[in-house]
C-alpha cells in the first residue's frame, strides 16, 4: 500500500564535493571517509561522492591510470567504503576506476549497510577517457536499496536524455551523479554549469530526484566546476548549487515516494505514461526492460 503524504519516509541526501588528488589515493580515500562521517552526523543516509573520487582525473597514459585502478568489489577502496557504510548504517555511490582483467572502467560503486550493491559502469565516455577507458557495458541498472530505487549516471552520461529516461521507466526514484565537470565552451565568466540546468531539466521532464556530486580543484592544468547540488522531481535545487571553489557537503531531505506521486501533472498528463510508443520504441532501443513508474 503506497504511503499518503503525511506518513511518507524522509531521507537525507548529500553531495560529498572536494578535491581529489590524481595518484594520492590513501589522502583521497581519507578525505572521502572524513567527509562521509561528517555527512553521517548531520544525518545523511545516502550520500554520493564525485567521480574517481579516490584515484583523480587527469591521468597522462593507460599505465597510469591502471595503476590506480582496483577490482570492484574486491579492491583496497571498497573494502575501506563498505567498512564505513557498515559502521554508520548509510549508503554510498562512489565514483572509482575498475580494473577487470586487462579492461578498464570509468565506474561507480554503489554501497549498503549491508556491503556491495553493485557497480555501474559509465556509458558515455569524454574527451581524453577514450584512452583509457572501455564504454560502460552494463547499461543503466537501476539498485533497491532501502531508501528507494537508485539508478547512477557519471558526468558526461547526463548530456543524453536517455540516461534518464531509461532509469525512469525502469522504476528510479533517485539517480545519483559522481561526476567531474569542466567549463564548456562558449560559458560567460561566471555563469553557472551548463551541467547544472541539464540537471534541473532531466529532473523535471523524468519526475525524478537528481543527486550530482562535483569535485572542485585544478588537475594537471584542468579546472573544475564544483556547484554540486541535489535537485527536487518537479526539477528545481532543494539544496546547492555549491560554490565552484571548495570543499563542501550538500545535504536535502526528500521523499522519493514523490518522484511517482508527482508524475500525474494534471487531469490529461502524465509524463511517462504520455509518451508516444507508437512513434518510437518504449525503452528506446535499449533492449533493456521496463519497471514500475
Amino acid at each position: 500500500m503506497a504511503l499518503s503524504p503525511s506518513t511518507a519516509q524522509q531521507t537525507r541526501v548529500a553531495c560529498l564535493q572536494f578535491e581529489p588528488l590524481v595518484g594520492e589515493k590513501q589522502r583521497n580515500l581519507d578525505a572521502s571517509v572524513r567527509l562521509i562521517e561528517a555527512a553521517a552526523a548531520e544525518g545523511a543516509r545516502l550520500m554520493v561522492l564525485p567521480e574517481l573520487c579516490n584515484s583523480g582525473y587527469v591521468f597522462e597514459t593507460r599505465e597510469e591510470a591502471f595503476s590506480l585502478a582496483e577490482a570492484v568489489p574486491g579492491g583496497p577502496s571498497c573494502a575501506t567504503w563498505i567498512a564505513v557504510a557498515q559502521r554508520l548504517g548509510v549508503t554510498l555511490v562512489a565514483g572509482i576506476a575498475e580494473r577487470d582483467g586487462n579492461a578498464l572502467y570509468n565506474a561507480a560503486v554503489v554501497i549498503g549497510p549491508d556491503g556491495y550493491i553493485g557497480t555501474f559502469r559509465k556509458v558515455h565516455l569524454w574527451n581524453a577517457e577514450n584512452l583509457f577507458f572501455e564504454p560502460g557495458n552494463l547499461g543503466f541498472p537501476v539498485f533497491n536499496t532501502p531508501h528507494g530505487r537508485i539508478g547512477v549516471a557519471i558526468c558526461y552520461d547526463i548530456w543524453f536524455p536517455e540516461t534518464f529516461r531509461i532509469q525512469a521507466l525502469k522504476g528510479a526514484d533517485i539517480v545519483c551523479v559522481p561526476t567531474n565537470w569542466v567549463p564548456i565552451p562558449g560559458q560567460a565568466p561566471g555563469r553557472e554549469a551548463m551541467a547544472t540546468i541539464l540537471t534541473m531539466a532531466a529532473a523535471h521532464s523524468n519526475s525524478m530526484f537528481i543527486a550530482c556530486a562535483d569535485r572542485v580543484g585544478t588537475e594537471r592544468g584542468q579546472l573544475f566546476e564544483g556547484q554540486s547540488l541535489v535537485v527536487g522531481c518537479t526539477g528545481w535545487p532543494v539544496a546547492g548549487p555549491a560554490s565552484r571553489v571548495a570543499e563542501e557537503i550538500v545535504i536535502a531531505d526528500v521523499d522519493l515516494g514523490e518522484a511517482r506521486r508527482s508524475r500525474n501533472w494534471n487531469a490529461f498528463n502524465q509524463v511517462l505514461r504520455d509518451r508516444r510508443t507508437d512513434v518510437y520504441s518504449e525503452m528506446l532501443g535499449s533492449g533493456q526492460t521496463p519497471g514500475w513508474y
